[in-house]
């Protein structure tokens, strides 16, 4: 077999990596980010709680939380984020991978 027929895959796979690389870098970025928003947010509830300020309700908070960080609706995110990320796209071969390195090196 040619190169030439094997070139248009090889150009796919090799755009769908480094798509799937670019998404994962920067979904892990932002992912950061979220986490140092949420920790500040945290911090100064908190020191206005104890100023007085606020009541806050922390078992009510946790009932609304907990069904986010179950199993199920964590894996049900993730393959919902892939099958959007990788809709109408012949490249989702490599675009996983990327991601997941991109996920891991962010």
């Amino acid at each position: 077999m040619e190169w030439s027929a094997l070139a248009p895959y090889a150009e796919q796979l090799g755009f769908g990596l480094v798509a799937g690389f670019a998404v994962g870098y920067a979904l892990k970025k932002v992912g950061k980010l979220l986490a140092v928003v949420l920790g500040l947010l945290f911090v100064v509830v908190q020191v206005l709680a104890s100023q007085g300020f606020l009541t806050v309700h922390w078992g009510e908070v946790q009932a609304r939380v907990d069904p986010w960080f179950e199993t199920e609706s964590l894996e049900g995110a993730w393959h919902s984020l892939v099958r959007v990320l990788t809709h109408n796209v012949t490249f989702a071969g490599a675009f996983v991978p990327g991601l997941v390195v991109g996920l891991r090196r962010g």
